[in-house]
């Protein structure tokens, strides 16, 4: 990547607040559900609050009579006390359990419809983001942010965000006890607070940077093994197995590092927590004991006090424990919400209308374009092709041929000058009803899971007939390997088409383009790394699929350049020669001393 260009996504993330902000819509289709689950942590809260007092009263009430140590102040006799203390005992403890299973699930479904909506929604607008932003972008880091990025956010708000949001319910309540008890026992019981919320930032803030950082790294990590997938072909050709490990390795050992650390800073604030929290339990204990003695408070309310003061400073140990965890989940969600964020480079522009039926004419008016801050792939480029012709684009590699057919069906959008359809400035038109109008026939065919029939029918842009799909596949010379096979169109292949030859892969991309009722066809190099008998197939299916369509052939081939119609020679982003094969033989360029060089120097087009 370009130092004068950083990719969007390295920038300074969005706050916290902004993820919140960002995601908050997504919660209006569950306000019902939401609301349900906050008044069950709410209740689930006050049974907390309730359960250290049928002891409380056990001790100050019945416990001081059997003993002998003094009459009970409760009008009703001590056993009786005793068996309602305990029958309410387990029904605070039944209705606290109810209570927390109802806003665990409430909140686990509203968690996981909202973030199930949010990755549908991160899909879809990875899918409108422009040719450039993924060119910039390593596919292992998007992956890893619309599936563990996401996944992250919603294990999270289960496994930490409610229990410390419970917590922190249960730390109001028992501290507004607290202090109606005892005002005085309750202050020196918290004493220790301030120092531990100190200690808790500091802390925090630095769990927050590696765990950001480690998030990153496994993005990193994510993509380097999706690249090495990808190209294991080639790695295993070349022997480079040892080097991609190496590599793999190193980075996993970034990751590892990162890891460590963060335990054990996340460690570091758990035993500060543990130390702080002995703090005030042992204050408690010293100052209560001597309330106690001079019958300023009851057992009962020191045990109160006690329970109270564990739990109090629970939230804050809690989130030490799940601090590291949070930190992920924010990085996580900044992720997120940076790529939904990401507004696409070509969009519909304001006021742009749907496409008119189409003949296909196109024109570029002085184009301009270039990738970055580099020389101009394109510079200055014009030319009219009529509706129904045929043209053929040759030229040395980085020629700008493929650029040229990326700006008709606006994979990008020129930096100067304009293309125009049937007149239309293509930007004047909506994305969607402009794609309609055109066809593709690329060089690497994606080809899904699922049956040929399924396959074919995929472009169509509409419900097809089983005898279209088969007059597509007679078109594209593929009828005979499909009916071949052992379920005919019925028969499920391979993801990515592993179970078929090249040549029939491409030969289900022109089956698809056939169906696809588009006036421009765009065929980028179809018959590159075909064996001859694949290529001859192709190759007459490919003309049967042209007729009557704008066709752009984008080939290195001059041998196949030579029966189109029109040649377009491109050289230093411009167009260097224009004409038939016979014309441009006549002019003696490089077009015909590139041809005069033989089928092999045809075939390489070396530049």
């Amino acid at each position: 990547m370009s130092k004068y260009r950083k990719d969007k996504l390295t920038e300074v993330m969005p706050s916290l607040r902004h993820v919140m902000t960002r995601l908050a819509p997504y919660l209006r289709g569950h306000r019902t559900v939401l609301g349900g689950s906050v008044v069950a942590l709410l209740a689930a809260t006050a049974m907390k609050l309730l359960e250290p007092w049928p002891l409380k009263f056990v001790i100050d009430r019945v416990v001081p009579t059997v003993a002998g140590e003094g009459a009970t102040v409760a009008s009703l006799p001590p056993m009786t006390l005793l068996a309602l203390c305990s029958v309410g005992l387990v029904a605070i403890v039944g209705f606290k359990a109810l209570f927390q299973y109802l806003s665990t699930v409430g909140f686990a479904l509203v968690g996981t419809r909202v973030l199930t909506a949010v990755r549908t929604d991160l899909f879809r607008h990875l899918q409108t983001l422009s040719l450039g932003f993924h060119a910039r972008s390593r596919t292992g880091d998007l992956t890893m942010r619309l599936v563990s990025d996401v996944g992250m956010l919603k294990e999270t708000a289960v496994t930490a965000a409610l229990p410390l949001a419970a917590n922190l319910l249960v730390l109001g309540g028992m501290l507004t006890v607290m202090l109606f008890l005892d005002w005085r026992l309750a202050l020196l019981a918290l004493s220790p607070l301030p120092l531990l919320w100190l200690v808790s930032l500091r802390l925090t803030r630095r769990i927050r940077d590696v765990s950001r950082a480690q998030r990153k790294r496994e993005g990193e990590l994510a993509s380097t093994g999706a690249e090495t997938m990808a190209g294991i072909r080639t790695i295993q050709a070349l022997g480079l197995e040892d080097r991609a490990s190496d590599d793999f390795g190193a980075a996993s050992a970034r990751d590892l590092r990162a890891g460590v650390k963060g335990k054990r800073l996340a460690a570091g604030l758990e035993r500060s927590v543990d130390l702080l929290t002995g703090l005030g339990l042992a204050i408690v204990l010293f100052f209560g004991a001597r309330q106690v003695m001079a019958g300023q408070i009851t057992p009962g309310d020191l045990l109160v006090f006690f329970t109270y003061l564990k739990n109090t400073f629970r939230p804050v140990r809690e989130y030490a424990k799940y601090t590291a965890r949070l930190a992920k989940a924010a990085a996580a969600g900044e992720r997120v919400v940076a790529l939904l964020d990401e507004v696409p480079e070509v969009r519909d522009a304001r006021g742009a209308v749907a496409a008119p039926q189409l003949d296909g004419r196109v024109t570029f008016e002085d184009v301009t374009f270039g990738y970055g801050h580099g020389a101009p792939t394109l510079n200055g480029l014009s030319v009219d092709v009529a509706s129904g012709e045929m043209v053929a684009i040759t030229g040395p590699s980085g020629a700008g041929k493929s650029t040229f057919a990326s700006l008709i069906p606006r994979l990008y959008d020129p930096a100067g000058g304009r293309v125009l359809i049937d007149g239309h400035d293509l930007r004047s038109l909506t994305l969607a009803s402009l794609r309609a109008n055109i066809a593709l026939v690329p060089q690497e065919t994606l080809i899904f899971r699922g049956t040929l029939a399924e396959n074919i029918a995929l472009g169509a842009g509409r419900e097809v007939t089983p005898e279209e799909i088969e007059a597509a596949a007679r078109l594209a010379n593929a009828h005979g390997f499909i009916a071949a096979q052992s379920d005919g169109y019925d028969t499920v292949i391979a993801e990515r088409g592993a179970t078929l030859s090249a040549g029939q892969r491409q030969r289900i991309a022109i089956a698809r383009a056939a169906l696809r009722r588009a006036p421009v066809l765009i065929l980028d190099e179809p018959t590159v790394g075909l064996d001859r008998t694949s290529e001859a197939a192709v190759t007459e299916a490919i003309w049967r699929l042209a007729e009557g369509r704008t066709t752009f052939l984008i080939t290195h081939d001059l041998t196949m350049a030579a029966r189109a119609g029109r040649i377009l020679h491109l050289d230093g982003g411009r167009i260097a020669e224009d004409g038939s094969h016979a014309a441009l033989m006549a002019a003696g360029g490089r077009y015909a001393a590139m041809w005069a060089g033989g089928e092999d120097a045809r075939r390489a087009v070396a530049g």
